[in-house]
């Protein structure tokens, strides 16, 4: 999560679901499981700005920028406030929140 915050200080969700699920030992390609860490966080107070964000057009800073594009496409079509993604700010105390999120991995 710090490589993340030390590229900048303001991130997108789904670069951060991603890199939580890394730490984790998680398959991040999980629709519903991205939709409870969304919620996770707007129940936890954290800031966030939807954020109209294009994969393709994100730097792409994982090797599977492919899967990230068909990832965020696959949201799209689900039309929820918890399906999108959003701009949020790496402090410290926002990365120790994102790090208490748990859920039970199920791969899709």
């Amino acid at each position: 999560m710090e490589e993340l915050r030390n590229r900048a200080f303001f991130q997108n969700t789904i670069d951060v679901w991603i890199m939580l699920c890394n730490e984790k030992g998680w398959e991040w390609y999980n629709l519903d499981a991205y939709r409870k860490f969304i919620s996770f966080l707007n129940s936890t107070g954290i800031r966030m700005q939807k954020f109209p964000l294009c994969i393709k057009e994100s730097g792409g800073t994982y090797e599977r920028g492919k899967d990230k594009a068909k990832f965020l496409e696959d949201l799209s079509h689900l039309g929820s406030e918890d399906a999108s993604a959003y701009t949020i700010k790496l402090g410290a105390e926002t990365i120790s929140a994102i790090r208490s999120f748990s859920y039970l991995p199920i791969s899709q």
